[in-house]
Parts: structure tokens; sequence; C-alpha cells
């Protein structure tokens, strides 16, 4: 885990301490469907795995109750940066029911996990923020309360908030914690942005799975329900899978646009990336069972 999270340094003018705080992204080993609630939310199963690759967010509390971000992220309105949207949440309810004075924030994010990607980077935004102003602001919520604070803002930010590989089922809230092997993941990002409520508007019933236990997903292929859908609806998608499947057995992840493949080590996961042209995009990720803002969390601020 790279030093560089746990920078600090003095603001002269505030006098208060700037940290980084990393936003980790996340992958889908299997997602399958099962239902649909009545407000329109769908029940999911999914195994949620950490890569140690995220975003930076860098994070200067303020005297004044302003949230400011600092840079703009293209393509998301300010206000509907969930980043800003969660500070004020984290806001709201601490003057509704702690009573606690408000602070505000500047808010800086390097921003390297794609958006519309299935690699979770608004959720993790969301999750990062409500955890790093827990810290900053001495608010001493506990995890539970920041979970179902985010859960007001997505249905997997309780899985960032948690920070460990996870089933999760329901809506995605429901999380069992589990550990898997470590391996490494190779994934290629295609140059497109695909909206998660887009996908999950055009999933009709049919395509629903059956439910299962976490033993019985792990002893069959994981697959994703979407896949088939992306792939009809974007054919780079599929010609993407098609083409590098030769390699490895690439699958999406979340509803899209990244797909993935797993390796045993590094070195086989940079064999195939020698392999793929030199105009795509891709990266390689070892995981984590424990994300990268957790061990920041636990190892340096013990929160």
């Amino acid at each position: 885990m790279s030093q560089k999270y746990f920078f600090k340094y003095k603001n002269s003018s505030l006098d208060h301490v700037k940290y980084y705080w990393p936003s980790p992204a996340k992958i889908n080993l299997f997602l399958s469907v099962i239902g649909r609630r009545f407000d329109g939310y769908h029940y999911i199963q999914t195994v949620f795995r950490f890569l140690e690759y995220s975003d930076i967010l860098v994070i200067n509390s303020t005297l004044n109750k302003k949230i400011t971000l600092i840079n703009s992220i293209q393509g998301i309105h300010y206000e509907d940066n969930l980043i800003i949207r969660s500070a004020k949440l984290l806001q709201n309810f601490l003057q509704k029911y702690k009573n606690q004075k408000v602070f505000g924030a500047n808010i800086f994010i390097k921003k390297n996990i794609p958006i519309g990607s299935g690699l979770g980077g608004g959720s993790s935004n969301a999750a990062t923020t409500l955890l790093a102003l827990n810290f900053h602001w001495k608010c001493g919520l506990s995890l539970k309360t920041l979970a179902n604070l985010g859960l007001k803002i997505g249905s997997d930010v309780p899985t960032f908030i948690y920070g460990q590989s996870a089933f999760a089922e329901g809506i995605g809230e429901k999380l069992s914690l589990i550990n898997l092997p470590l391996k490494w993941y190779l994934i290629i990002v295609p140059p497109i942005s695909i909206s998660t409520k887009s996908m999950f508007d055009k999933f009709s019933m049919r395509y629903y799975s059956l439910p299962k236990t976490l033993n019985q997903h792990l002893k069959k292929p994981f697959t994703n329900d979407f896949q088939n859908l992306v792939k009809k609806n974007f054919s780079i998608m599929d010609n993407l899978i098609k083409k590098y499947s030769r390699y490895a057995q690439f699958r999406l992840t979340g509803t899209g646009g990244c797909i993935f493949a797993e390796f045993c080590s590094e070195k086989n996961a940079q064999e195939i990336l020698y392999k793929l042209p030199k105009n795509i995009r891709a990266f390689i990720s070892k995981s984590s069972n424990m994300s990268l803002l957790r061990k920041v969390l636990n190892n340096r601020f013990r929160v």
C-alpha cells in the first residue's frame, strides 16, 4: 500500500490538516438478478472484490459549512456528483440527529476509475467522502450508521463503507463478508460509458436467475446476467469480449463497460497485456480482501 495515502500537511490559512484518501475500484466476480422490488430496485446476488486501484480524494475540512469540489468531473453536474451529495447528506444528518456543529470541506479528486465502467467509481467516491469526513469532522459515527447513510446514495455504497470482499444480496446492501484467494486481474477499459440505470431499465424479467447460495455460485463458472444485454446494445463490447477471449476468459464487471480476466500471478496477466494492441486502454491490478481505504482507516487512523 502506497505511503502517499498517509501524506498530510498544514494549510496555513485554515490551520487544518489535509489528507489523501484512496477511493478504490471493485469488480463483480459474478452478478445475478433474481427479482424486482416494489420501488423498482432489483434484487441481486454478487460477489464484490476490491482492486488495489483507486481514485484519490484530497480533503481539507473548513470552519464554514460550504462543501466545495475544487475540480469538476466531465459529464457530471456539480449537484449530481456523489461526493457533494454524500457530504451534504452527512451534514444534514449531523444537524438533524446529532445536534453537532457542522463544518465544511474543500475536496479535490484525482479521477483514475473511468465513469460508467462497472468498477464502482461513483459509489466508492461517496463512501470515501462519508468515511473521510467522519474522521475530519470527528463525528464518531459507526460503520453501520455510515453504511445506512450511504444506502441513500446508492445500493452498493455500503460495500465500500465496510471495505471487505463480500457476497451481496437484497439490492446489494445485505453483505456477508468473505475471504478469497489472492488473484491478479487484467482490466480492459472500452472507450464508452455505460449507465447502470439504463441497463437496469432495459433488464427484463425473462432474464432473471434463480437465487443460489454462495457455495452454489462458487461451484459453477461465474456469469453476469447483464453480459448478453450489454453485448446486444453495444457492439463494441461484443467485439472486445469475442476478440480477447482468445487469450483469456474475459467477462463483464457490474453493468459494464469494463471487462476483466483473472490470473494467478502478475506475470501471467502481463503476458496477456503485452498481446493487446497499444491503442487499447488496460491495466493490471492485484486484488485485496480489504480495500485500500479500509487499510488506511485501520492502520493509520484506527477509526
